[in-house]
């Protein structure tokens, strides 16, 4: 059974269990999927109405993005936890002799790239969920500006979320500076879509106080 397909509280209730998995990088993935659906939803409140049918088609093309953002984010809830398997078996994996040992640290960097790999792209869609976000607040239906805004928040700690995941890999890797590139897309990342996000955030809460 795919983890999406189980209800909200028994994915709520295993990630607060001692399984290993669902762990940060599927949550954040589901959480990307949801306040990517938030974005949507302004979409979807949007066409049809007559005084935004100058920005219908463009309402429809956003809407049609952000369907496949939110089909790949919850396609990545899944992966992190297939991702997260051969990884946690080789931190268990015995090495003695110095043949074995060098065997299991050339598995253990390729899974730990693997294992950075997921997270890396969540980040992406997250940020992507964002700028559409963004365009949501600022051209659909004033009624639901709340919704663009919160997409964008939500989308933003998602993707903080799945930094933590790059870094916690990184830190493990003998190539540093493979590490030290991959820690650097992130800081990028992060440092684009937070200000992005934080100030979509400012600009609906301003609207919505008058």
């Amino acid at each position: 059974m795919l983890y999406t397909d189980k209800t909200c509280r028994q994915f709520a209730e295993v990630t607060a269990s001692k399984a290993p998995v669902p762990g940060g990088g599927s949550v954040s993935a589901l959480v990307g999927a949801l306040g990517t659906a938030l974005g949507r939803m302004v979409g979807s409140l949007t066409v049809g109405k007559k005084q935004y049918a100058e920005v219908e088609e463009e309402m429809l093309s956003l809407m049609d993005e952000a369907d496949g953002l939110q089909r790949e984010l919850l396609d990545l809830v899944q992966k992190d936890i297939d991702i997260f398997q051969p990884l946690s078996e080789l931190y268990g994996m015995k090495a003695e002799t110095d043949e074995e040992k060098e065997r299991k640290a050339q598995l253990m960097e390729a899974a730990l790239e693997d294992a950075c790999r997921v997270p890396m792209e969540i980040m992406e869609k997250c940020g992507r969920a964002i700028e559409l976000a963004g365009i949501f607040a600022e051209k659909g239906s004033r009624l639901a500006v709340s919704d663009a805004g919160a997409s964008a928040i939500i989308c933003k700690a998602a993707l903080q979320a799945a930094s933590l995941n790059v870094y916690i890999n990184t830190g493990s890797m003998g190539n540093k500076r493979r590490a030290e590139e991959l820690n650097d897309k992130c800081a990028i990342q992060l440092m684009t879509y937070n200000t992005m996000a934080d100030e979509i955030f400012e600009n609906v809460s301003e609207r919505l106080r008058g």
